[in-house]
């Protein structure tokens, strides 16, 4: 997915296979979040803006970070997902093999329910740091800021009905507790990504 043109990869979004589908764009929503960051953060990185610039230069570099660790959860996603499938289709001919399917599948959707989890982790550091940027960059940009909340929003939203649906499918109630607070956290994260996305249009009115 790294080496894709856009093109492509919207055509296998589009196809009938089971990946990449909304957990990867989920991830991918969360990687241009990053990468609207990094560059309003680059934008920034001047002297007039010299009071800010240690705060500025670890915005840039983490946002790199995140960036680079959204784009391979979105390869985690497909394969994962593609192991799900693959697991569907074991035999269930004898019940050996029908036990041996339901636990293969089980275990396949509470991995497939882990990667979307660390997608919802990454949306909201990306958001904190557009939160950090908000009042210190450029202003030339700022518009770019409230674009990397509502990326940051828009992976957090999709990768929590990933999570939900993996876990429901699964029918394994063992494995919601850890992942309840990170899915109860997205609320709370749409408010934060509104509140920033409002402050710039307010900020934008003439």
């Amino acid at each position: 997915m790294r080496t894709d043109t856009i093109e492509t990869f919207l055509e296998q979004l589009a196809a009938r296979v089971p990946a990449p589908g909304g957990g990867a764009t989920a991830a991918l929503h969360a990687a241009q979040g990053a990468a609207l960051v990094a560059m309003v953060a680059r934008y920034s990185d001047s002297a007039k803006y010299a009071e800010h610039a240690e705060e500025i230069a670890t915005i840039t570099a983490t946002a790199d970070q995140l960036r680079q660790n959204a784009l391979g959860l979105a390869e985690e996603d497909a394969a994962a997902f593609t192991t799900v499938t693959k697991a569907y289709g074991l035999p269930k001919g004898t019940p050996d093999q029908a036990a041996a399917r339901s636990e293969a599948i089980r275990r396949a959707l509470v991995a497939a329910a882990h990667v979307p989890a660390v997608v919802i982790a990454v949306a909201e550091q990306v958001l904190r740091l557009a939160e950090q940027l908000l009042p210190i960059g450029n202003r030339n940009v700022v518009s770019d800021v409230a674009a990397a909340a509502e990326a940051a929003r828009a992976a957090a939203t999709t990768a929590r009905v990933n999570v939900e649906i993996n876990l429901a499918a699964g029918k394994d109630p063992t494995t919601w507790g850890p992942l309840a607070a990170v899915v109860d956290s997205v609320d709370d994260l749409v408010l934060r990504a509104e509140k920033v996305t409002s402050a710039v249009r307010v900020g934008l009115v003439r």
